[in-house]
């Protein structure tokens, strides 16, 4: 018996295969029950595909491969970037840590935060204008500079010698805008420029001297401190320089500071503590603070005070701790390292001379200790700072030449070089 099957497709009809045993087309709705792990070739209309930026719906990429715009806090996984019309800051302390991206919407450059120590944060820039940021610090890492002198007459002459290579010093062709001796044993310095503040040449000087470093120009007078003062303490911060104390006659034991970004004259911003009266010492730096190191009473000396003063709110110093000599050596020679002070070497003024250096720490106030000894034992010298090392200048007549230390151990100096006039004395140290 022969059966007749009407092929065609629909409702109640019998389905029958093609001569290539296919399904003839049927209408999609009439599939039921697809496994779609059986649907394995062929695409999807982006228009049949649920599509758009909310839950539960498919992201498509544009025209130009890039995601659709999404809510930030529908992101996950993804690390974090602030962005900003400036760059970060030293103290910018963000909470998500090491890793942190920093974008500046004016200058287009990108940050990454490498050092995440709380108030000295570490930047270092993808490229653009403005660079790494990094906390200041007080040290140099290219030349240490020495200004003025006596040999055996008033110098006006700048001298520099390299914290890179050791040798002796240059004469820079540079020149004060007098001659002078009795200035600071520390100088004070800008990022571009050192400064010569104070000192003697047959009477108190006043003169707050300037110069460029890296250049052949000879410094200018930009200023005047209110006291005339010789021998005077003196150090720096970031934006300020500073002198504290000064022998001589009158002695003063007032601080006075002036602004690097604008000259001028110096303005009143307190005085050496109770313990302190003029200042035959030595100056140092932290990030926050100055310091200074070998003072001495009116009536009976006494050369082995350590003050700090605060750079974010003028004020009077006041006795932090004590040096370990505790008889009269001024006119040391001083530095400082990125955590520490020194001083090094001293006289009383006439033939009897220490070696000693001292050091004490900026994060814990109190006492120092002896942590080496200079080559030769002197006084009347300029001091400066590299990164790595502390140096002492010259000195009384003919002592000293040029001598280093290391910060990172306690070790005896070694010396490095002369300086071009070999009876320099009573210079002013600064670095760049």
């Amino acid at each position: 018996m022969t059966i007749t099957i009407d092929g065609t497709v629909g409702a109640n009809k019998a389905v029958v295969l093609d001569t290539n045993g296919k399904l003839p087309a049927i209408d999609g709705s009439l599939v039921t029950t697809l496994n779609a792990t059986q649907v394995t070739t062929g695409s999807i209309a982006t228009a049949r595909i649920d599509t758009g930026t909310t839950t539960g719906k498919v992201l498509v990429l544009d025209g130009s491969g890039n995601m659709p715009a999404i809510a930030a806090g529908a992101m996950t996984g993804v690390s974090s970037a602030t962005k900003s019309a400036s760059d970060p800051t030293v103290s910018t302390n963000p909470s998500t840590g090491l890793g942190t991206k920093w974008i500046n919407t004016t200058s287009g450059e990108i940050f990454i935060l490498t050092d995440a120590t709380a108030g000295a944060n570490v930047w270092i820039s993808s490229g653009g204008t403005s660079g790494n940021v990094a906390p200041w610090q007080y040290a140099g890492s290219q030349y240490g500079y020495v200004s003025g002198g006596w040999s055996p007459t008033y110098e006006n002459l700048i001298q520099r010698f390299s914290f890179t290579s050791d040798g002796n010093s240059v004469d820079t062709t540079q020149n004060l805008t007098r001659g002078v001796i009795y200035g600071s044993s520390t100088g004070s310095s800008s990022a571009t420029h050192g400064y010569n503040a104070g000192g003697y040449n047959g009477g108190n000087i006043n003169v707050i001297d300037k110069f460029q470093f890296n250049t052949s120009n000879n410094a200018t007078d930009v200023g005047d401190l209110i006291v005339a003062r010789q021998s005077p303490i003196q150090c720096n911060s970031q934006t300020y320089g500073y002198v504290g104390g000064g022998s001589g006659v009158p002695y003063t034991t007032g601080t006075e500071k002036w602004a690097f970004a604008s000259d001028g004259n110096a303005t009143a911003v307190g005085a050496l503590g109770p313990n302190a009266s003029a200042v035959p010492g030595m100056g140092a730096a932290s990030q926050t603070h100055g310091y200074y190191a070998g003072p001495y009473t009116g009536g009976g000396f006494n050369n082995f005070i350590i003050e700090k003063y605060s750079f974010s709110v003028d004020g009077n110093s006041v006795d932090v701790g004590d040096l370990t000599l505790s008889t009269y050596a001024a006119y040391p020679a001083g530095a400082s390292s990125t955590t520490h002070g020194y001083r090094a070497g001293g006289n009383d003024g006439g033939s009897n001379k220490t070696n000693v250096i001292d050091r004490w720490s900026f994060s814990t106030d109190g006492d120092a200790t002896d942590v080496g000894d200079l080559v030769t034992a002197a006084g009347n010298m300029g001091g400066t700072s590299s990164t790595t090392h502390g140096y002492s200048v010259a000195g009384h007549s003919t002592d000293g030449g040029i001598q280093k230390w290391a910060y990172a151990a306690s070790s005896t100096a070694t010396s490095v070089g002369d300086l071009t006039t070999g009876t320099l004395a009573y210079g002013t140290g600064n670095q760049y």
